[in-house]
């Protein structure tokens, strides 16, 4: 199948998928290469149509700098700056420069994508798409998360269908169904089929 007929079934995925949700057409990779397995492609995939949107920048104050943030789910903790980092020196009132924040992002994208692969080695042999999927999940649930679930093990076994299912199922957080992460593993389980 070329590329073009690849990209093409999957912007018809991504309308399936979201119908006219604006974002969607942001998520539509345009290069070739980024249909075929390159960590590079899949780490700019993953951090700017899925890690970035999705995540959001929240709390900017009118100087530019970035402040911390409740997390939406619990409401609390972990509270949270820049695109979606957390960690025990982010509390209420840390406040980050937006190079802070692309540097976090950065490595963060880096540590996530770092520890999948060592979890799941094939996973270095799947399309950037389906890297970049993988890491956006994992950068959201965990690497711990990863590593004990029915997604990983879908993942391992190359049946990109159900690792997209199981994908769906992370919907939650503190037991609530969230709107947020509903688009986003949609997002994720699309750039997977």
């Amino acid at each position: 199948m070329s590329n073009s007929s690849s990209l093409s079934e999957y912007a018809q995925t991504l309308k399936r998928n979201y119908g006219s949700l604006k974002s969607s057409s942001k998520l539509l990779p345009t290069k070739p290469d980024e249909l075929t397995n390159s960590l590079d492609a899949a780490k700019r995939i993953s951090k700017e149509n899925l890690i970035k949107p999705f995540e959001g920048l929240a709390k900017v104050l009118p100087d530019g700098r970035v402040t911390a943030y409740p997390d939406p789910g619990t409401r609390g903790h972990p509270w949270t700056i820049g695109w979606g980092a957390t960690g025990p020196n982010i509390q209420p009132g840390t406040v980050w420069t937006m190079q802070q924040c692309e540097d976090a992002l950065d490595h963060h994208v880096e540590y996530f994508m770092r520890g999948l692969l060592r979890l799941s080695p094939k996973l270095a042999t799947a399309s950037s798409r389906r890297i970049a999927a993988v890491t956006s999940w994992a950068y959201n649930c965990g690497l711990g998360n990863y590593r004990i679930s029915t997604f990983k093990k879908r993942i391992d076994a190359g049946d990109w269908n159900g690792a997209a299912d199981q994908c769906l199922k992370w919907n939650k957080s503190a037991g609530r169904v969230l709107p947020g992460l509903t688009r986003r593993r949609a997002a994720e389980a699309a750039l997977m089929r």
